[in-house]
């Protein structure tokens, strides 16, 4: 549409005519929506499983990333068609939701509308499509409840926790790190879970890092690491039994909301001024020392006459502190966040056991360590690396492995991987169509199918026979009844899984069907896309 003006200067709107726009109807939009979600789950399938390839995206202003998970993958690309973008946010759901499965659920669903779009030009209509794929899907989930394990979470020093994170790990480009890894996910996770409730907060749970050293310097910190220093180099950089006043108000004179003058005609007003300027700082450094608080930790800044009162009065002090970050102080020290220096009590005061401060290489960059925290409830893992790329890779990898445990602790079940729970899956769906007449066998089959087409990913990926390596496996359990048999992707030498301890979280299985499924019933029905060829 367009504004226009009559000859009296009054203004009416010109709506475009449908000619302008651009139009597709029925089995012609069906097949456009699945060539752009084929084309988006076509890029992440080779980034699935172990042997996945890593994807190096640039930004419009240059930065670079790389790495193979699906979510950031997908988030960072530049996706302009709708359906597109509704694979877009079916990874962001996963990932928001479980945290793992981001690359698995894309495939899954790129695989379904594969299988759609076969069926559509066999004739058979969207909608008996959807139903079929949908009662395929309520075969896999008592199937992956019925092929799941329980596992003792506590046994052999959380050796079952481990284990899974470890399987998280192994696509990730930490994997030469994966145990050590592994055991500091458990290690943080247990450290803030209600085990009563069987739930986890992982927001007590801070991820962050610093570019230099070496991945193996990587650390979890009982407490919380800030990325700041000292204001003042010649402040102790050790304090012992802290006592931690927490600030949101700066340390400056109070300054007038309305519009004001002052001037100064001679130096003894300027030194009275000046001198009341320090009677407030001095005012302000008393009320804290008195409260008993030997560090001061403040969200903003302050200037040279205050920090050398800090300083005099024996206060080491940290300015510029985020709000997130002043939050988990105030969690992991048991103190209140205070506005005003008016309301500074002791009572209102954090506690820790130490506050000290490192630095690293030769440039000497500095960080806070909190640890010994009153009302620890908050963790650190400080991840180290040899450039920016491989500190935000390392993050995003231990973010999954925190999930897969948090998950773990919520439903203690597994299944196992490398393909094995989809082939298991594939088997039941096709021998459940079977027992269904019409055209809907078609579509169950069209499902078994599709998860077929992750494990060949999987062997694909491996650089194995596709074919040949899924109809073996397929062969194999339904010979020996044994559902834990996958693709042999890191050349182990056995397909059984569970041997070679590759395991899933239940919940994450069960959403990547569930998603997938729901994300394709709805793009099959969507048969009508108008678009313009200009924005308004």
């Amino acid at each position: 549409m367009s504004l226009a003006f009559d000859e009296y200067g009054r203004p009416f709107i010109i709506v475009e005519e449908q000619e302008s726009k651009s139009r597709l109807k029925g089995i012609d939009a069906l097949k456009a929506n699945i060539a752009a979600g084929l084309s988006i789950a076509r890029t992440l399938r080779t980034s699935l499983g172990p042997r996945g390839m890593d994807k190096m995206l640039q930004s419009p202003d240059g930065d670079i990333t790389v790495t193979n998970d699906g979510a950031t993958i997908l988030e960072q690309m530049d996706v302009e068609h709708q359906v597109a973008k509704l694979m877009v946010s079916l990874s962001k759901s996963q990932d928001d939701e479980i945290g793992d499965g981001t690359t698995g659920v894309v495939v899954l669903a790129g695989a379904l509308l594969e299988e759609a779009s076969k069926l559509l030009d066999r004739g058979v209509h969207p909608t008996r499509i959807a139903e079929g794929f949908e009662a395929a899907c309520e075969v896999c989930m008592p199937r992956l409840e019925a092929i799941a394990d329980t596992v003792d979470t506590a046994a052999n020093g959380h050796e079952e926790l481990v284990q899974t994170a470890m399987t998280t790990l192994n696509s990730k480009i930490v994997h030469r790190m994966k145990r050590e890894l592994a055991e500091m996910c458990v290690e943080a996770v247990l450290a803030v879970a209600d085990l009563e409730r069987r739930d986890v907060n992982l927001d007590l749970i801070k991820l962050d890092g610093k570019a230099g050293g070496k991945l193996e310097e990587t650390k979890l910190v009982q407490g919380i690491v800030i990325d700041k220093d000292f204001s003042h180099p010649q402040m102790p950089k050790r304090v012992e039994d802290a006592k931690i006043c927490i600030l949101t108000c700066p340390f400056e004179p109070p300054k007038p909301k309305t519009k004001h003058k002052l001037d100064i005609d001679s130096v003894q007003q300027y030194q009275e001024m000046q001198e009341a300027e320090a009677a407030y700082f001095r005012d302000m450094v008393a009320a804290v020392k008195d409260s008993g608080a030997n560090l001061v930790i403040c969200q903003w800044g302050f200037d040279d006459e205050a920090n050398h009162l800090l300083l005099k009065s024996q206060l080491p002090a940290v300015r510029w502190v985020g709000g997130v970050e002043l939050e988990l102080i105030a969690l992991a020290t048991g103190g209140r966040i205070i506005p005003r220096f008016s309301e500074i009590s002791a009572a209102k005061l954090g506690s820790a056991g130490v506050v000290r401060e490192l630095s690293f290489g030769t440039t000497h960059e500095h960080v806070i360590v909190l640890e010994g925290c009153a009302a620890s409830k908050a963790v650190t893992i400080y991840v180290r690396g040899g450039n920016s790329m491989v500190v935000e890779e390392a993050k995003r990898s231990i973010h999954d492995a925190l999930c897969v445990v948090r998950n773990l602790i919520r439903d203690s079940r597994i299944v196992y991987g490398g393909g094995a729970s989809e082939i298991a899956c594939s088997l039941a769906v096709a021998g459940a169509a079977e027992a269904v007449s019409g055209v809907t066998q078609y579509a169950m089959r069209g499902f078994a199918d599709a998860l077929d087409s992750v494990a060949m990913a999987l062997a694909e990926n491996a650089g194995l026979q596709p074919i040949d390596t899924v109809t073996a496996v397929k062969a194999a359990q339904v010979a020996s009844a044994s559902p834990q048999l996958g693709i042999d992707c890191l050349g182990a030498g056995t397909n059984d899984m569970k041997v070679q301890n590759v395991r899933e979280a239940l919940a994450s299985k069960q959403q990547q069907l569930l998603h997938a499924t729901q994300m394709v019933r709805m793009l099959l029905k969507i048969d009508d896309v108008i678009s313009r060829d200009e924005d308004p």
